[in-house]
């Protein structure tokens, strides 16, 4: 029973040595190192949220411009309403 046990151990052990999930362990356990990969992260993200809003922003007032440039009666009235708006509120 314990022979088979420690042969599942010495396994797991070798296993983890290959896959140098010690190393992982020891970066998971420094407060240092997880604020550091946490700071970096927040900062990946925020950069990739402002790009990605700012593209699909710019795609969406493209979009509308399209739809006002072909004169649809009733839609193109709401966005030429909008767009008269913003330009109003325009600070």
């Amino acid at each position: 029973m314990f022979g088979k046990l420690n042969r599942n151990i010495d396994k797991l052990n070798q296993f983890l040595e290959e896959k140098n999930i010690q190393e992982l362990i020891y970066i998971l356990g420094s407060r240092k190192e997880i604020i550091k990969r946490n700071f970096y992260a927040g900062i990946g993200r925020g950069i990739g949220i402002g790009i990605g809003v700012t593209m699909i922003t710019a795609i969406l007032i493209l979009v509308l411009q399209r739809i006002v440039t072909l004169n649809i009666p009733i839609i193109g009235k709401y966005i030429a309403e909008i767009v008269e708006i913003v330009e109003k509120n325009n600070f």
